[in-house]
This record gives structure tokens, C-alpha cells and sequence, in this order.
């Protein structure tokens, strides 16, 4: 068997492909295995890495339909299976006509008889035939659900139970490619002069119509990080709009960012005990970052996963977070459902419960989620969130507030969840989040109550409640 090129990007993503769809692998988990050899003689670059990336998102996006051309192109189980990256890959090429025709096939035939001599003729009879037929199978692809909206038939059916006058416009949304949306680091400049930083690089962007943190700034084309201004000293972070919301729904402004005459006046009075914040599920600690950049806190940062606990510190540390003179930042690996074993019974001011769900609502941006979940996890993920909310509310002081947030839009893990919680707790009462002030965007709607932010050209799906402990 003669070796494939190992730096062919057709190559790599056939084996991003796999990874998810064969072996059940996040995109994110493979890909974070790519980059590991870049540090190797493995004759990778970034460009490598880039371009399949790139092929492999798109095959994601389109599974549904790319894999009902397959179906129907080869009637067999393919032999072998890993053949299903290679054909997906091709068949996204020539349906997106991301290059010539001809170029496609070649290449793609090409690349999977390297490693599989025996299917060359295999390969190229598929992606042939596909040209010949692909008006009929793209007409047949119309009338299969999950072809025709490149989900499965099990999210197609609740988002339609769910959301029965928009739920098309939902996976339109959800099927898209995502904006490149930036958070301003308030501690280190302001917007207006990262985007005058910005506008000096020759980077085009605009300011989104609703920010409550009146720090976010969309690029009109995504770039490399390492092409952003201030990237690398912590100016600026990449964050999904829908995202930047939790920290000022958490309430936990000190008044950093009023007037200058009235700090000059704080100044002169005692200091007081910054916050104590629990961020129970952490990594890979965006929204830690946004709480820290915002307020002066005492802050606990959680995760179950060691290694992911990493990139939170790498996230802080490049912020310049880690050594703010004001506060106190700690991090633990540790389960947020098993308090007994890391609480040191001082009760928190308020909590940030980011919790494990679905996903459903940021599949734009990871969509292998769509292929990875079944049906069944959603009752697995309301239990663990049910646990959770369990286990934190008694470590919530009287009169503090606990943030309850998903990236979901089923209801099972959003507003059902959170009736359910309440009707346990007498002592629980939702709280309206009030945006409108001096450092707030006025919104349309500024009292909000537990709120489904639905996924739209600006941001992804996000669920959001504050709880008042009464």
C-alpha cells in the first residue's frame, strides 16, 4: 500500500471527517490533534491545517445531503468504510464547486488510491456519476428531510414542536457560517480605539445593533487571530456575541468603568470586598475572562477536566488577568455537582452555571454537534443540569444571584428546566435583567426575563436566567 501525501488538505480532512462520523470524535478534539504536530517533522503548516479545516467544516454543514448522495451513488456498504471521508470530501467539491470539476475528481481519486490503490476506479466511477445525475439527486434530496435541511430527523422534528411558526428560518440560521465576532478587553483600551486600530490594518467591521456589554465588534471577513491588533497583549478576545451577554447578566459591575471624577471621589473611601464569584463550569473560559474584565472579583473558576482547566489560565494569562491588585482568582479542577469536596462553606454572591447541554444552539460554529448528539443525551444533559443546579443553589448566599446558561435551544434544557427548579424551591425567584444605564446598549426590550436568545446573523443560540435567592 503506498502512503498518502500527509499534508494534502483533501487528505486531512477526509480524516477529520472520519473522525467524527465513523468514530465519533469532536471536531474540535481532532483538529487540536492536527495542530499538536505542527510542532513535528511532519512536514505540516498552517495553510495545511487551514484548507482542511475549511473542507471539513463544509462537509459537516452539508452531511445530510452529501451523504444522501452517497447512499444513493453506491447502494453497498463501502469497503473500506474510511473510503466515507475521502467520497464526502469530493462530493462537497463538486456540489459547493469550491474548484474545476475536473480538479476534484482528479484530486480526490488521486488522494484515496494512495492509501487505497485497489478503489481508484471505485472512487472515480462515484464522483462521476454524481456529475451525470446531480440534478436528479439534488431534486430526490429535496424530499428527505434530513437531506433537504442537513439535520437530523430527530432535531428536525423538536425544533418544529418547539418553534412551529420560525423553525426554518432557525435552521437556516444554524446552517450558515458564523460571524467573527471580537470582545474588547475594557481593562486595557476602548472600543473606539481598537477600532480605530482596526480601521488603521486595513480590517473592516461594525458595531452589532444590541450590546449590553458595549464591547463587542464584528469583522466583516474572519481573519487568523494572529493578524489582529493587540491579539497576542490581550486587548481583545474572539467571543460569539450571544456569549458576551452572561457577564453583565450576572450584575457583577463595580463601577470600573464610571466617570473619572466619581472614581477620583470613590478613591478616597474604604475599599470594599470585591464580589465572591463562582464560575462553576469554566473552561475554556471566555466568559471567566469577560467577568474578570469587568468587575474587581474574588473569583473561583471550576472545571471537571484538568486539561481544559489550561486554556483558561492561558486565556487570563494573556489577558493580563491573573495578578489584577483587587482581586483574588483561583482555579480548580474539580466536579461543580460535588461541592462537599472544594467548597469552603463561604457562601458566593453570585454564580455562573454555564451548563452542560446540546448545543444546539452554536452548531453553525461547531457542526459536527448535529452528527455527534442523539436523542437520548438530552435526557442525560437534564439530569447533570438538574444535579448541578442541585448541588450550587445552597452555596448561593441570601440575596445573590445565580446565572443559569446554556447554548441550547430545547426547551427540555432551558425554560422547562428552569419551572421545574422553581417549583422546588420557594426560596428562588427569577430576576428581570434591566440592560438600560450610562455603560449599557439600550435594548428594544431592556426587562427581560429567562430568555431564549434565537440564533440570527450576529449571534448564535443562547438561553439565559438569573435567579434571585430570596
Amino acid at each position: 500500500m503506498t502512503p498518502a501525501d500527509p499534508t494534502s488538505p483533501r487528505l486531512l480532512a477526509a480524516n477529520l471527517v472520519n473522525a467524527v462520523l465513523l468514530e465519533g470524535l469532536s471536531l474540535t478534539a481532532s483538529l487540536a490533534n492536527l495542530r499538536a504536530k505542527l510542532s513535528t517533522n511532519s512536514g505540516l503548516d498552517g495553510r495545511d491545517i487551514a484548507a482542511a479545516q475549511n473542507l471539513a467544516y463544509g462537509v459537516l454543514r452539508e452531511a445530510g445531503r452529501l451523504r444522501f448522495f452517497l447512499a444513493r451513488l453506491t447502494q453497498r456498504p463501502l469497503q473500506p468504510v474510511e473510503l466515507t471521508g475521502h467520497l464526502l470530501v469530493g462530493l462537497h467539491e463538486l456540489d459547493a464547486e469550491l474548484s474545476p470539476a475536473y480538479a476534484a475528481v482528479n484530486e480526490t481519486v488521486s488522494v484515496a488510491a494512495r492509501r487505497y490503490p485497489f478503489a481508484r476506479a471505485f472512487v472515480n466511477a462515484v464522483l462521476r456519476n454524481f456529475q451525470r445525475q446531480r440534478e436528479t439527486l439534488a431534486l430526490a434530496a429535496q424530499q428527505n428531510p434530513e437531506a433537504r435541511w442537513n439535520f437530523p430527523n430527530w432535531w428536525l422534528q423538536r425544533l418544529q414542536a418547539e418553534y412551529p411558526s420560525n423553525w426554518q428560518h432557525i435552521v437556516g440560521q444554524l446552517n450558515g457560517r458564523p460571524p467573527m465576532t471580537l470582545r474588547v478587553n475594557l481593562r486595557q483600551t476602548t472600543r473606539a480605539d481598537f477600532c480605530a486600530q482596526l480601521a488603521a490594518a486595513g480590517i473592516e467591521y461594525r458595531l452589532p445593533e444590541i450590546d449590553p456589554g458595549a464591547a463587542a465588534v464584528i469583522l466583516t471577513t474572519p481573519i487568523p487571530v494572529s493578524e489582529l491588533p493587540g491579539f497576542a497583549t490581550g486587548q481583545v478576545s474572539v467571543q460569539d456575541l450571544g456569549a458576551q451577554w452572561a457577564a453583565p447578566m450576572l450584575d457583577v459591575h463595580t463601577g470600573m468603568h464610571q466617570s473619572l471624577a466619581r472614581r477620583i471621589r470613590k478613591a478616597a473611601e474604604p475599599p470594599t470586598a470585591p464580589l465572591k464569584v463562582l464560575d462553576a463550569c469554566a473552561a475554556p473560559g471566555g466568559k471567566t475572562g469577560h467577568l474578570l474584565e469587568s468587575a474587581e472579583l474574588d473569583l473561583l473558576a471550576l472545571d471537571s477536566d484538568a486539561s481544559r482547566l489550561g486554556r483558561v489560565r492561558e486565556n487570563l494569562d494573556r489577558l493580563g488577568l491573573t495578578h489584577l491588585p483587587m482581586a483574588n482568582i483561583r482555579l480548580l479542577a474539580a466536579d461543580a455537582g460535588k461541592p462537599s469536596l472544594w467548597w469552603d462553606e463561604t457562601p458566593f454572591d453570585r454564580i455562573l452555571l454555564d451548563a452542560p447541554c446540546t448545543a444546539s444552539g452554536v452548531v453553525r460554529r461547531h457542526p459536527d454537534g448535529k452528527w455527534l448528539k442523539r436523542a437520548d443525551d438530552m435526557q442525560h444533559l437534564a439530569n447533570e443540569q438538574s444535579r448541578l443546579l442541585e448541588a450550587l443553589w445552597p452555596l448561593l448566599k441570601s440575596g445573590g444571584k445565580m446565572l443559569y446558561a446554556t447554548c441550547s435551544l430545547f426547551q427540555a434544557e432551558n425554560s422547562e428546566q428552569i419551572s421545574a427548579f422553581l417549583a422546588r424551591h420557594d426560596d428562588a425567584r427569577i430576576e428581570p435583567v434591566d440592560f438600560a444605564g450610562p455603560s449599557k446598549a439600550e435594548l428594544k426590550s431592556p426587562n427581560l426575563m429567562p430568555t431564549t436568545l434565537m440564533p440570527t446573523e450576529d449571534m448564535d443560540g443562547f438561553f439565559y436566567a438569573r435567579l434571585l435567592k430570596t
